[in-house]
């Protein structure tokens, strides 16, 4: 069995998509994955499964359709690409609460970097199927719009760290 992370999109982020932990936890139960365990309640979760990549975010993304009632994007990566995630940070001198890996289903298209509006201080870096962004002054402030990011979702480097080192565990 290997062991992989999935990250939900919108999910217990400035009042929408509630989903409790337990439920998260006991829906991945009940598509059968072992050692299944949460992180922080922005929807990341860490198990071990015999499925692959593409079949483990079909099976979720439906449970999850069901449960909310709406669509939830989930993204998902082995505990080794987690941990490549982490590695190829162009960012690590940075401070990592300030730095983040944006997850992509598919690489960042040719053309993400000239599409990106509202750029101030940002850094960005394109990765394999990341878009990694160090946020000088904060993202509270930041006016960044990557449209290439749309259907991805975020975390930021503590929080990567922390489930690459989880899904190593299992």
């Amino acid at each position: 069995m290997a062991a992989f992370v999935a990250l939900l999109r919108a999910v217990n982020v400035g009042g929408t998509g509630k989903l409790p932990m337990s439920e998260l936890k006991a829906m991945c139960e009940e598509l059968g994955f072992g050692a299944v365990r949460t992180y922080i309640a922005s929807g990341n979760v860490v198990f071990t499964s015999r499925k692959s990549e593409s079949a483990i975010k079909a099976a979720l993304e439906k449970r999850l359709h069901a449960y909310a009632g709406a669509p939830v994007g989930v993204l998902v990566r082995s505990a080794a690409e987690m941990a490549e995630v982490l590695a190829d940070n162009p960012f690590a001198k940075m401070a990592p609460n300030r730095t983040v890996a944006i997850f992509l289903d598919k690489p960042p298209p040719a053309n993400t970097l000239a599409d990106i509006r509202g750029r101030k201080d940002e850094e960005i870096k394109l990765g394999r199927r990341e878009i990694y962004v160090h946020y000088g002054d904060g993202m509270g402030t930041s006016k960044l719009a990557i449209p290439a990011a749309k259907t991805g979702t975020a975390r930021n480097m503590n929080t990567i760290a922390t489930l690459a080192k989880m899904a190593a565990e299992l």
